[in-house]
């Protein structure tokens, strides 16, 4: 077992999202893979085909053994909009609307940079942001990632926060 190739993984993984770094590859656009229902789950069982990772890797190239070797990047391992749909098809049609939704939701988020995504998750947490922070959060989701699910609910939040006195300088 090589411990220093599991070492640069996580430490891959972590730089990622310290520097903010955003992968050369083309963003991909949620999309809906044409109607996913019950009978295609599981998805790694009955289509492995549909799995790739944001950099094309299959379901089969992700391993322990291509982690060992030093094959596998950071970016091999993010998971694409599509299979996201895909899994939220397959809760719709099982009745899940709950968690079809969420699915959407973070088909949206896989186009923001990790660091990004961490920092907006910061900005949520009461007392850290103005309300007029959150709404350039809920701009920046919708205008520069076409997030606008989650746009609205930062908006949602702004609005809460300002009702409830957890905006920045409320405590």
């Amino acid at each position: 077992m090589n411990d220093k190739n599991i070492e640069n993984l996580v430490r891959g993984i972590l730089q990622e999202m310290t520097t903010g770094g955003v992968s050369t590859l083309e963003r991909e656009t949620p999309q809906t893979t044409g109607g996913a229902t019950v009978a295609d789950y599981p998805v790694a069982q009955k289509h492995p085909e549909w799995i790739k990772t944001k950099t094309g890797k299959t379901l089969e190239d992700i391993t322990l053994a291509n982690v060992m070797n030093g094959t596998l990047t950071p970016d091999d391992l993010k998971i694409t909009p599509r299979i996201l749909k895909a899994q939220g098809e397959i809760a719709t049609s099982a009745g899940r609307k709950s968690i079809s939704r969420n699915f959407t939701r973070a088909s949206e988020l896989t186009a923001v940079p990790d660091a990004r995504l961490l920092e907006m998750y910061n900005a949520l947490r009461p007392y850290r942001s103005s309300k007029e922070e959150l709404l350039a959060i809920a701009t920046e989701l919708e205008v520069q990632y076409s997030a606008t699910i989650s746009a609205n609910y930062v908006r949602e939040a702004a609005e809460h926060y300002e009702k409830r006195k957890k905006l920045k300088g409320d405590n």
